[in-house]
């Protein structure tokens, strides 16, 4: 596919331009505490809560709660009467010590046309919801966070929610993004499971709309010693992910195709050394992916492999997972690789092995959405040589891939609540480079 000439100039701008930068700002004061209670009129089998994910090329899962039973039952259609189709799913439900979680609904719908608002209804509720599907090809627009958009006394294990929050959601909304993809580290609960209950209330007005694609952080893990011994408990139940559809056996990585791009979602807080099942099902997965089909290949996972932040070195989540995943990532030639868990923002260039390399894939850390009390603001200085842009800001990012060769990166900065770019790059797939062959391990 011919390049259009504006993509062509602001790729060349880009790649001119390109060089080390270190940008510091001063961080906004948090806004005032709100919370999104449970209503006290509603009916105890009114969904809430509500969520949609993506489950293969044309078909959604929709997630929601309630608080007493209630039939795993959606009406849908093209129209607001939501009544064209019907289709049934499953009910959960899990203990976390003294908690019990009310039923958790998963219902597929679909096949679904691409690119196409939909009415949807959940269980014996008149409540008319809508969705949009994804477009099934080029151009496809990407929400990237880490859900530090949050403001958390992490300490007192305390979701604190605040007006600045919702602000950042709401900035993200208007993006006009397609599909969010968020990095671990979702509520914040870190055990107390009400707090995972306060975060689906907040999120639903975004997450009932758009499908909402995640991976696990360390604060998702909620093990504790001798009390609960499980870890994932309410993550697995919760946020039920395509995992089945992609060969895995763990909803902690599975991956899934979307508009010419695979999308791999990897754990690191689960065992990754080249014995685990994680690491047969990625040297599997990668062997099938089909880059004629899906192009762009994009990697997630909440640990960074590379990190020039004072905090969180030599973690052995990065570490380790570093040393047994890095050469099956870099001869696949995956383009971009995002991380969280640093609390500021980095992008470098191509690496592989701590070098600059042409064939490597992209590593960008996405960790701060709005987390005003862990945030990390020291850099190693000077940076590295391989560190092209970092900064200690608040925002989230979007990934907007305009065909099977081009694509724009873009760093979103919360300024005083207002959405400003601070950084952004036009890059090429490495499946367009013909010095980049794909190697299998």
């Amino acid at each position: 596919m011919r390049v259009p000439g504006i993509i062509s100039l602001l790729f060349l701008i880009s790649g001119v331009f390109e060089f080390n930068v270190v940008y510091s700002y001063t961080l906004p004061i948090r806004g005032n505490k709100i919370i999104t209670p449970l209503k006290n009129d509603i009916d105890p089998s009114d969904p809430q809560q509500v969520r949609i994910s993506q489950v293969g090329q044309d078909r959604m899962r929709i997630s929601w709660f309630t608080i007493y039973p209630t039939p795993a039952t959606v009406q849908y259609g093209l129209t607001p009467s939501a009544n064209s189709f019907s289709a049934t799913g499953v009910t959960d439900s899990y203990r976390y010590m003294l908690y019990f979680s009310g039923p958790v609904h998963n219902v597929v719908i679909g096949p679904l046309q691409p690119n196409t608002v939909y009415y949807y209804r959940l269980g014996k509720c008149p409540k008319v919801y809508t969705l949009k599907t994804p477009p099934s090809q080029f151009p496809i627009k990407f929400a990237v966070i880490v859900s530090n958009f949050i403001l958390n006394d992490i300490y007192a294990g305390d979701l604190g929610q605040t007006e600045y929050s919702k602000r950042t959601l709401q900035q993200i909304s208007n993006s006009g993004y397609d599909m969010l993809l968020l990095d671990g580290d979702l509520s914040y609960a870190d055990t107390v499971q009400e707090d995972w209950e306060t975060f689906g209330r907040l999120i639903e007005p975004f997450a009932s709309q758009r499908p909402w694609m995640v991976t696990t952080g360390d604060h998702d893990v909620e093990k504790i010693r001798i009390l609960h011994r499980r870890s994932f408990t309410a993550y697995n139940t919760r946020w039920l992910m395509p995992f089945d559809e992609s060969g895995s056996n763990s909803n902690q990585y599975y991956s899934f195709n979307i508009a010419g791009v695979h999308i791999i979602m990897l754990g690191s807080y689960t065992d990754f050394d080249s014995k685990s099942n994680q690491y047969k099902w990625l040297q599997m997965d990668l062997k099938n992916v089909n880059r004629k089909n899906t192009p762009w290949l994009v990697v997630m996972f909440h640990a960074p492999w590379y990190n020039s932040n004072t905090d969180h070195q030599g973690e052995s989540q990065s570490v380790g997972m570093k040393a047994s995943m890095e050469d099956l990532l870099y001869q696949a030639r995956v383009d971009i690789i995002f991380s969280a868990h640093i609390h500021a923002y980095e992008r470098f260039t191509r690496v592989y092995k701590e070098k600059s390399d042409k064939c490597g894939p992209l590593y960008i850390t996405v960790g701060d959405a709005g987390n005003n009390n862990g945030y990390n603001p020291y850099f190693q200085d000077p940076p590295p040589d391989i560190s092209y842009f970092r900064e200690r800001s608040f925002g989230h990012g979007t990934l907007e891939v305009a065909n099977e060769s081009h694509a724009l990166w873009t760093w979103i900065r919360n300024d005083d609540d207002k959405p400003v770019i601070s950084d952004s790059l036009w890059f090429t797939s490495l499946s367009s480079d013909s010095n980049c062959k794909v190697h299998h391990l």
